[in-house]
């Protein structure tokens, strides 16, 4: 892709370079996680082995988006195999979580926080997965920088620092556990104090002595099993010990001669490639980046892709998602149909089939040609709300993604994983990987895939670009909220066209316009490329 790259040449470039490397790159959305994976490639440790031990550094200093009680999703190009592998880290609904039981809670909807939200944490089986099949250090040397971070402490950084404060000062943290954890006498910590956190240190000791039996049948189940129990909850020692990941097959679709590969159902990766396959039936680059035709395309086919997103998508080994058909041209076509060039869609709805917050993103590329694009989450901001006594870990709320209609696909249900946010990517040209990403924020996270796809083939934009570049964020009621640094004038010929233009700080007090990484790679050269978005503290670091 660098190769066929011409400058942007719209009025636009991005306000740093790509960063470019030979042996090695990492992007994380924290610059001392960034420099803990690039310490690790130094190490000779291979890219999973980068991201993991970042991954635990981003669970230290940005502890309200990712942790132990979390999950992790990942795409790993393995260049020995030539093999891309797809990771579900997802955790599923505890054993006992009944309609029935919800019901006699008076839940008339799923609870978003709480001790009912709470399903099992993945991402320590995930890493321990993922490490024993990919890795090439050992398991404890990737915990040395968390460690040192925990315990030590990091001085914190400038957007990690205003979101801490947002979340405290709209009363998100209540339990006192995790209220004392996280704050420096009561308050969230400022730009440049350090912060320490011990317990999470001690828990992260254990961790890296015990591994995944010491979290799952081991001292922590019990503990976790026990604070959810005596808050109401239905999270077991059962539902941990029988916790496992589950290696999937990647799905796929090809928009303009390119392939991008997403994790399939449970997770939403399904909805970017509905919208790429709705959008490729339009000649984008006839009009221009910054032509409102242009990102009209664009939001009346994220706004069809959720939903049937919301119609289609769920566990799929609970109900059958209809995947080869919702993918195919012919009924993306169909879709493409119902698109007007100038006018607004009211009421999108799922298309006619046969029978039927926040998060944290890294990818990392080694010197064998090996490719980590990982994504891990707790959900809304400190997740559950529910905190593990003397452990410094708060548990995921993952269960809101369900709901309770007991005909639709994603109802909640025992040992049920619901439909989740989380997607990392990659796109591929002649079967190579050409580009590993992926961007934050919840709903977001599919719509921004379709953005940054868009920027980059249609016109022609690099990673760090199509990263800085505005994006829209489609809203329910099919409302269509756009960043502060969109064209006025462009804003409103698309209120013109009939959208519903909301207010971007609404979007800001929730999943935000996200936050993405990428490295894009140049084969032919040996070079990577990376770009870390502008909305982070992030950076891509290579050598």
């Amino acid at each position: 892709m660098f190769t066929s790259h011409r400058p942007y040449g719209y009025g636009f470039r991005a306000q740093r370079s790509m960063v470019l490397a030979r042996r090695g790159l990492v992007c994380t959305s924290q610059a001392l996680a960034t420099s803990v994976g690039l310490h690790v490639l130094r190490q000779g440790g291979s890219a999973i082995d980068a991201a993991i031990a970042a991954n635990l550094t981003l669970c230290v200093v940005e502890p309200y988006h990712v942790g132990l009680g979390g999950d992790c999703m990942l795409l790993y190009w393995d260049a020995a195999e030539q093999q891309l592998h797809a990771l579900n880290g997802s955790g599923r609904a505890p054993a006992s979580l009944t309609l029935d039981r919800l019901a006699a809670s008076g839940c008339s909807t799923m609870p978003l926080l709480g001790p009912l939200s709470v399903t099992v944490p993945g991402v320590v089986q995930a890493w321990a997965d993922a490490h024993a099949r990919f890795g090439r250090l050992r398991w404890q040397e990737l915990f040395a920088a968390a460690l040192d971070y925990a315990e030590n402490g990091f001085p914190v950084s400038e957007v990690i620092a205003w979101e801490w404060q947002t979340i405290f000062n709209v009363g998100i943290v209540q339990d006192v556990h995790a209220r004392a954890w996280f704050s420096i006498d009561g308050r969230a910590p400022r730009l440049g104090e350090v912060m320490r956190l011990p317990v999470l240190a001690r828990t992260l000791g254990e961790l890296s002595q015990g591994g995944a039996e010491w979290f799952y049948r081991g001292p922590f189940a019990d503990a976790a099993a026990r604070a959810v129990g005596e808050q109401g909850g239905a999270l077991s020692v059962t539902d941990f010990a029988e916790h496992s990941s589950s290696w999937v097959e990647p799905i796929e679709t090809t928009y303009r001669g390119y392939t991008l590969a997403e994790l399939p159902p449970n997770t939403q990766g399904i909805t970017a490639l509905l919208a790429l396959n709705i959008l490729e039936n339009f000649d984008l680059a006839r009009y221009g980046p910054s032509a409102p035709e242009v990102h009209h395309y664009r939001i009346e086919a994220v706004k069809l892709a959720l939903a049937d997103r919301n119609r289609f998508v769920a566990d799929p080994d609970f109900v059958p998602v209809p995947l080869s058909e919702l993918l195919s041209k012919d009924y993306a076509q169909g879709r493409a149909a119902l698109l007007q060039p100038r006018r607004a869609l009211r009421q999108p709805t799922a298309g006619k089939l046969s029978p039927l917050g926040d998060t944290v993103y890294l990818t990392v590329a080694d010197q064998r040609g090996n490719i980590v694009s990982m994504i891990s989450s707790l959900y809304f901001p400190f997740g559950s709300g529910v905190a593990v006594p003397n452990t410094g870990v708060v548990l995921q709320n993952r269960g809101a993604g369900f709901v309770l209609d007991p005909d639709h696909p994603n109802c909640v249900a025992p040992r049920k994983r619901p439909l989740h946010t989380i997607i990392p990517a990659m796109l591929f040209h002649d079967e190579q990987p050409v580009l590993s990403f992926g961007v934050m924020g919840g709903d977001h996270q599919a719509q921004a895939h379709v953005q940054v796809i868009s920027h980059m083939i249609d016109f022609g934009a690099n990673i760090q670009e199509a990263l800085d570049l505005s994006r829209f964020h489609v809203l329910e009621h099919n409302r269509v909220a756009f960043e502060e640094e969109f064209d006025p004038a462009l804003v409103q010929a698309l209120r013109e066209f009939g959208h519903a233009v909301a207010d971007p700080n609404e979007v800001r007090m929730r999943s935000g316009f996200g936050g993405g990484q990428g490295i894009m790679i140049d084969w032919s050269a040996g070079v990577f490329g990376g770009g870390s978005d502008r909305r982070k503290d992030g950076a891509a670091m290579g050598y």
